[in-house]
């Protein structure tokens, strides 16, 4: 089955951006393998703040990928976007039970809170930014229960810059 991956940056004190939206924090000097999970993908999740956030950028962000958008208001025609809304867990599993490769849930933290409730997540990857924003969305909030994941994988640069990968686990692991 095609996994979920939330893959985004976060700041040493876990917030996704500053506190007026910004992500100018953010290391862009180099790809940090974004081409090589971007290739892993074929289908883009976005909350609809997120996704107006990239149409500033783009009028098709991420073309040649399907996206599929989580709004209750915004419904327009883009190549390529299915505008939804309903139970998170049914569209995706739908979504999940289609051929292609895996999925990248973008955000916004409102999808991403939706999401980790309903355990939809299989993987995160999580790009850790040497710096405390200090004030600034926090990339969990309102998580209903605890949710238990293994690293897999870790990757440092010169920058500073750690990334982490995780998977879900359904147990925690032992303390040994």
């Amino acid at each position: 089955m095609r996994k979920v991956i939330l893959n985004l940056a976060i700041s040493l004190d876990g917030l996704i951006e500053g506190p007026n939206g910004e992500f100018d924090w953010c290391f862009t000097d180099q790809d940090y393998g974004m081409t090589e999970f971007l290739e892993s993908v074929d289908t883009i999740v976005f909350g609809r703040k997120s996704y107006e956030l990239m149409l500033g950028f783009e009028a098709d962000p991420y073309p040649g990928k399907h996206k599929y958008v989580f709004s209750r208001s915004l419904k327009t025609d883009a190549p390529q976007t299915n505008f939804v809304s309903g139970n998170v867990a049914e569209i995706i599993n739908q979504i999940q039970q289609q051929p292609g490769k895996d999925i990248w849930l973008f955000g916004g933290a409102d999808l991403t809170t939706a999401f980790l409730n309903a355990n939809l997540i299989n993987e995160l990857q999580l790009s850790i930014h040497p710096i405390v924003l200090g004030q600034g969305k926090p990339l969990f909030v309102n998580i209903a229960e605890r949710k238990h994941f293994r690293l897999i994988n870790t990757k440092t640069y010169e920058s500073g810059l750690l990334q982490a990968i995780y998977e879900r686990i359904d147990a925690p692991l032992n303390n040994v």
